[in-house]
């Protein structure tokens, strides 16, 4: 239920904030897209503890590259 709205303020981060910053991504996925598909795997507590796990490793002395969401324990 909260998902979705949380889902939908992140795409619209991506569509009208994002473009206006320069490109600085350390991974891929970009950090607003690995938080949009670790909401939609493991839903709200799950999924926003990964997320902002993710925005906080990503910095200049942090990894880099590929780094997908966990796949779900179903």
């Amino acid at each position: 239920m909260v998902v979705k709205p949380l889902i939908a303020i992140i795409k619209s981060y991506q569509k009208w904030i994002s473009p206006l910053l320069p490109a600085r991504c350390r991974y891929q996925p970009t950090c607003s897209q690995y938080c949009i598909e670790a909401l939609s795997t493991h839903g709200l507590f799950k999924g926003l503890f990964l997320g902002i796990r993710r925005v906080l490793r990503c910095h200049p002395w942090g990894g880099s590259g590929h780094d997908p969401v966990p796949k779900s324990k179903d």
